[in-house]
Formats: C-alpha cells, sequence, structure tokens
C-alpha cells in the first residue's frame, strides 16, 4: 500500500510539470512518481557501481592480480566491434609495481 508524501513545490516547477505531465498524457501526480522512481534507480545503479569499484579497488591491493592493459583494450575493442577474441589473462603485479 502506498503511503502519502506532500512535496511543497516552487510555482514555477509546478507549472512546468503540469504541462509537461499533460504532454505526455499523464497526470503531473503519475509523472512525478515516474520521475522520483527513475532517479531512485539511477541513484542505486551510480552507488553499486562505485561500490563495484571499491570491491575491485580493494581485492587488488589484496592480491596484485589484473589485467594487463593492453590485452583489456584489445578484448573490449574486438567485443565492441563484434568479433570473437580471447578472454586476457590476468597476472600478479609485484608490489613494487604497484
Amino acid at each position: 500500500m502506498a503511503n502519502t508524501t506532500s512535496l511543497k513545490l516552487p510555482e514555477d516547477l509546478k507549472e512546468k510539470v503540469n504541462e509537461l505531465a499533460h504532454g505526455v498524457a499523464q497526470t503531473p501526480h503519475a509523472y512525478m512518481v515516474e520521475a522520483i522512481a527513475e532517479r531512485v534507480a539511477r541513484d542505486e545503479r551510480r552507488r553499486d557501481f562505485l561500490a563495484s569499484g571499491s570491491e575491485a579497488a580493494a581485492r587488488f591491493a589484496r592480491t596484485g592480480v589484473a589485467f594487463p592493459h593492453k590485452e583489456a583494450l584489445r578484448y573490449v575493442r574486438a567485443r565492441a566491434a563484434g568479433k570473437k577474441a580471447r578472454k586476457p589473462r590476468p597476472v600478479r603485479i609485484p608490489p613494487s609495481a604497484r
């Protein structure tokens, strides 16, 4: 069940929402709910992306295992071009080179 929330919008924003909502055949309420849902989904993806990067950095700091840049770039470019490509092999980077 939905909970009620009140939003106090500046008059100019309220007018824009009304105009745009009617232009896409939505009520202003539906338009705002959809906008908030899209923002929440975007922020969740960003949070997950940053967490994944932090985890990868911590794993690299702990293990020193990484993919060589040239090999990873070769693989990504080939895949982006729709070609089959051999996956790069991870290597251990010595602590002095990190």
